[in-house]
């Protein structure tokens, strides 16, 4: 009796144990092609920065770290992900933190540097530009005095100069905006 007992406990494990197998190739499946939406996404998006003017490779791990949930890796992470060396993570990591696109932190226990991506990122890189701005236009209001407010050079001058006091007022007035506006979103 209790061999016929185990027969049915026997299939049941069996089918228990391919059930599990269907469900972890289902899950891998569905990993291997989060991962190359991941990828396609991150070279994507480097392209795009890359066109604009950053660095390639410094592109390359901004949109890994930004497309990372942690918004944080070290650099071996980052090396396997991107398929790229350490020094080549090493300049990219130098470039971004030279511009305030990340920063690096020891990671607690050890002797690894985690790069980590600034809360607010895009708003504070248009706060710096604003700054940037200010600046070219102190400049550009001297050169085109230096020049002569009528001549044609002082006048292209002066006319670059108003538009980056205008782009800067706008600035200001689109950042108070999208603060209002994201406190409005449900971003958790």
């Amino acid at each position: 009796m209790a061999k016929q007992m185990d027969a049915p406990n026997k299939q049941q494990d069996g089918q228990d144990e391919r059930d599990e197998r269907d469900e972890r190739d289902e899950r891998d499946e569905r990993d291997a092609r989060d991962t190359e939406a991941v990828s396609r996404f991150v070279e994507r998006f480097a392209a795009q920065l890359a066109d604009a003017g950053m660095q390639r490779m410094a592109a390359r791990v901004f949109a890994q770290l930004l497309a990372s949930d942690s918004g944080a890796m070290t650099s071996a992470e980052l090396s396997e992900a991107l398929q790229i060396s350490p020094a080549a993570v090493s300049g990219a990591v130098s470039y971004l933190t030279q511009v305030n696109m990340v920063s690096r932190e020891r990671e607690p226990g050890s002797r690894r540097d985690r790069y980590v991506l600034h809360n607010e990122l895009w708003y504070e890189t248009f706060t710096r530009r604003d700054q940037v701005l200010t600046l070219w236009e102190k400049t550009l209001r001297e050169g085109a005095a230096g020049l002569g407010a009528e001549t044609p050079a002082g006048t292209r001058i002066a006319e670059t100069a108003a538009f980056f006091e205008f782009l800067q007022q706008e600035l200001l007035g689109m950042m108070d905006r999208w603060r209002a506006h994201r406190a409005t979103l449900d971003l958790t």
